[in-house]
């Protein structure tokens, strides 16, 4: 038995379940398929604890999930009002504010579940077909169609599949698309902590000789308590160094490295464990598959960019896809693909590049990059429009965007 599609989206996470519904309101017959559940399900279990995986989401962001009808679905969303970086090796460090640059805030710090859970409560409403439990087999390419066959033996076929299926795309694979992909030879360990002392509505990330390590911040809970999620970017073995701690001694260590900045950490949640590399497809698309989100490309968590660049390949291959439905045309076609490569592709790897930059720059204990770093932080802190430059291109508020990542 074969059932037939316009449009295949593999894999339901924040990415896909977001490129599902940007194309819901087209003539097309779409389907998302996904090996878990696509039920937008929270336990009573999930609504007290705090997700460990949050994202940094700029105002592009928020814009196109505000568009998609999903943003007011989304629990605990934390405007953050400020930011502050600093160098653990030296004097440097640059803060920005959100008052001072004349912007309601720098962003939101979501949970990736809630993200999920407010795009899944649209979708269920939608004319999309939701298809979980689904366990692919196989995909092949034949007669400008595709064809995917699942455990039980049927068949799904459709016009093109779109890759949303993460880092590790088997679609991807499939499809013969090949990487650039190499090791960051960092671990980077996540978790949720509770602060003695207020996070002060503000992101604090400090280069560490080991690495990075990025406190953001989550709401207050209704009691009086400061929890951020932590990213701490370390070599292999210091990461499974930390990972090994018992957790008084993990609290007392990860305080210290803070500078104490938030007097003792109260306490942490499960801490995870994620090798960090770096990839970007040679292609975004192949015969009639095309990817975006991770399976396109993965950057160091340094800056949380990560959603957010999925998010705008979203917006741009919906833009792509709706202006070839209105005019009639093939929207499969090499041409509209290639459109949405060319809007992608450049942006992807600038940043890619920027975040490889700053990883090596913080990275070195070269006299000459310390100085460098610490001269450049102090210099670009004390010049204001240089600043807002920064600010307005990381929150998406620079350039040409895709009409879905625009207010209406």
């Amino acid at each position: 038995m074969t059932r037939e599609y316009d449009i295949i989206i593999l894999g339901g996470g924040m990415v896909g379940a977001a490129m599902a519904l940007a194309l819901e309101d087209t003539s097309l017959k779409i389907a998302v398929i996904d090996a878990g559940a696509l039920e937008p399900l929270l336990s009573a279990e999930d609504e007290c604890a705090f997700d460990s995986r949050v994202s940094a989401l700029t105002e592009a962001s928020r814009t196109l999930l505000d568009n998609l009808g999903a943003w007011k679905h989304l629990r605990r969303k934390f405007p953050y009002q400020a930011m502050h970086v600093w160098d653990a090796a030296g004097t440097g460090s640059i803060s920005f504010n959100a008052s001072e640059l004349g912007v309601p805030n720098l962003g939101h710090i979501v949970e990736n579940s809630a993200v999920r859970h407010g795009l899944l409560s649209c979708l269920t409403e939608s004319s999309v077909h939701l298809l979980g439990g689904i366990d692919v087999q196989e995909l092949k390419q034949e007669k400008g169609a595709v064809s995917l066959k699942l455990r039980d033996g049927t068949f799904l076929q459709s016009r093109l599949l779109i890759a949303a299926d993460g880092a590790g795309s088997r679609a991807r694979y499939w499809a013969g698309i090949p990487m650039r992909e190499w090791d960051y030879l960092h671990h980077a360990v996540v978790t949720t902590v509770e602060l003695e002392k207020p996070h002060n509505d503000t992101a604090w990330q400090i280069f560490l000789d080991t690495g990075p390590l990025a406190f953001l911040p989550l709401p207050t809970s209704s009691d009086g308590r400061h929890f951020c999620s932590i990213v701490w970017s370390l070599v292999p073995d210091e990461a499974q160094r930390v990972m090994e701690l018992p957790e008084e001694e993990f609290l007392k260590y990860l305080g210290g490295s803070m500078e104490n900045r938030f007097g003792r950490i109260l306490g942490a949640d499960k801490r995870y464990c994620h090798p960090l590399r770096q990839r970007h497809a040679r292609q975004y698309h192949r015969g009639q598959v095309v990817l975006i989100g991770d399976a396109a490309h993965t950057i160091h968590p340094l800056a949380g960019q990560g959603a957010n660049l999925g998010f705008l390949d979203v917006a741009s291959l919906a833009e792509e896809i709706h202006r070839a439905v209105a005019r009639q045309e093939d929207f499969a076609a090499p041409h509209i693909l290639d459109r949405y490569q060319r809007t992608r592709e450049g942006h992807n790897l600038a940043m890619a590049g920027i975040m490889e930059g700053l990883q090596r720059l913080f990275h070195s204990d070269h006299m000459l990059f310390r100085w460098l770093r610490n001269s450049g932080l102090n210099l670009t802190d004390r010049m204001p429009f240089l600043k807002q430059e920064i600010v307005s291109r990381a929150m998406g508020l620079r350039g040409e965007l895709p009409e879905l990542a625009k207010k209406r």
